[in-house]
């Protein structure tokens, strides 16, 4: 299955602070996890989640890239400082 970018990821994810989606993809694992759904919930649950993931590793990269900037400006270097 291919990931989804922004233009096919549903606009209520989208619009998901970094924290809420990943609050709400950690209860679809603990959900996943318990094995109690029936399988067509399991499924669409599993696509939710791929999709809150990638939201939030797009956020991820959207803040690593803010805070490289920071650390160019403060330093005055065109050096990319690795984020630890």
């Amino acid at each position: 299955m291919k990931d989804r970018d922004a233009r096919t990821m549903p606009d209520n994810i989208t619009s998901l602070s970094f924290e809420e989606a990943l609050s709400e993809l950690e209860k679809i694992v603990r959900g996943l996890e318990g094995g109690q759904m029936k399988l067509e919930d399991a499924i669409k649950a599993y696509e939710r989640g791929a999709a809150l993931r990638q939201h939030c590793e797009a956020k991820l990269s959207e803040a690593e890239a803010r805070v490289q900037a920071i650390v160019q400006r403060s330093d005055g270097s065109l050096d990319m400082k690795p984020m630890n």
